[in-house]
C-alpha cells in the first residue's frame, strides 16, 4: 500500500466543506463543531483518490496483522501521519496483532514512536502479554519517559493481574520506577503495607516529589502515614503547592494539616500577589 497522507486529504476536504458552509454559521466556534460530523463524512464518502473506496474502510481488506503493522511502521520511517483507520483495523484483528505488536516492543531497532503506538494499541487489545515487558522498563526507568508512562497506564489498566507483579519488582526499581509503580498501586482497590512503606521512604528520598507521593498516600486512605506528612507540613523550605497537597492528603485520611503561612513562596505571590505591607 502506498502512504497516503489521509490527515492531508481530510484538510482538503475541511477546506471545501469551510468554503461550502461558511455563511450558514454565525461565528467560527460554531463551524468548528461541526468538524467531528464532517470528518464521519469524509470517512464515508467514496474517494476518487482511492478508486472510489470509502476513506474509513481502505483498510479493511487487509487481513494480516504483520502486513498492517509493517504498513503502520512505514508510515512513522516515512514521517506521514498514521491515520486512524490504520490502527483500528489492527486492533480489530486482535490475538494475531497483539503478537506482531510485542514484537515492536523486544525491537531496539524500532524507536520510541512505534513503541509508543504498539503499547497504545495493545492496551486497547487489553492485553496482558507485555506485563513482564512493562514491569522491567520500570527498572532502569528516568522521571521524564513518555514510554515508560504509557506502560504504566496499561499495567493500571490490567488491575490485580498486575499488583503482586508490581509488587514484587518494587525491590529492584529505580527510585523514578518505584515512584510510578506505587502511585499505580495505590488506585488498585487490594492494599499492601508494601505500598505504605514504599510511598514513605519515597517521601524523604525524593523531596521534590511531594505532591505526588502525598496524593497516592492520601488515595492510598492508611492513616499511618499522617504523623509523616503532618511532619512534612510543619518544614521550613515546604514549598506552597506541595503544602496543598500534604493537606489535601492529610484531611483525605481524616486529619488536620498545621496552619502555615507561604508569604514569601513565590508560587503562592504568583498565584495570590505580594502581601500588602
Amino acid at each position: 500500500m502506498n502512504l497516503i497522507d489521509f490527515d492531508e486529504k481530510f484538510a482538503a476536504y475541511l477546506r471545501d466543506w469551510m468554503s461550502r458552509h461558511e455563511e450558514e454559521f454565525a461565528t467560527a466556534d460554531e463551524m468548528e463543531d461541526q468538524v467531528p460530523e464532517v470528518y464521519q463524512q469524509f470517512l464515508d464518502t467514496p474517494a476518487p483518490w482511492l478508486g472510489g473506496v470509502r476513506p474509513g474502510e481502505y483498510f479493511e481488506k487487509e487481513k494480516d496483522a504483520d502486513a498492517l503493522v509493517s504498513l503502520m511502521c512505514a508510515y512513522v520511517d516515512g514521517r506521514v501521519s498514521v491515520p486512524d483507520m490504520l490502527l483500528n483495523r489492527i486492533a480489530e484483528l486482535g490475538g494475531e496483532a497483539a503478537e506482531r505488536l510485542m514484537q515492536l516492543l523486544d525491537d531496539e531497532a524500532a524507536g520510541n514512536e512505534k513503541k509508543m503506538l504498539a503499547v497504545t494499541l495493545l492496551r486497547e487489545l487489553d492485553s496482558t502479554l507485555p506485563m513482564e515487558r512493562y514491569i522491567a522498563w520500570q527498572y532502569q526507568r528516568e522521571d521524564e519517559d513518555e514510554l515508560c508512562d504509557n506502560a504504566m497506564e496499561s499495567l493500571e489498566s490490567m488491575g490485580e493481574a498486575a499488583g503482586e507483579a508490581m509488587l514484587e519488582a518494587l525491590a529492584g526499581a529505580s527510585p523514578a520506577g518505584k515512584e510510578a509503580m506505587l502511585t499505580a498501586l495505590s488506585r488498585l482497590p487490594a492494599k499492601d503495607d508494601r505500598v505504605l512503606n514504599g510511598l514513605l521512604e519515597l517521601l524523604d528520598k525524593r523531596p521534590g516529589h511531594l505532591a505526588i507521593l502525598a496524593a497516592s498516600l492520601g488515595r492510598l486512605g492508611d492513616a499511618r502515614a499522617l504523623p509523616a506528612l503532618k511532619a512534612l507540613c510543619e518544614e521550613e523550605k515546604l514549598r506552597y503547592l506541595d503544602y496543598i497537597e500534604l493537606r489535601s492528603a492529610i484531611e483525605e485520611l481524616g486529619g488536620d494539616a498545621p496552619d502555615r503561612e507561604f508569604f514569601d513562596d513565590p508560587e503562592y505571590e504568583a498565584l495570590f500577589g505580594v502581601r500588602d505591607v
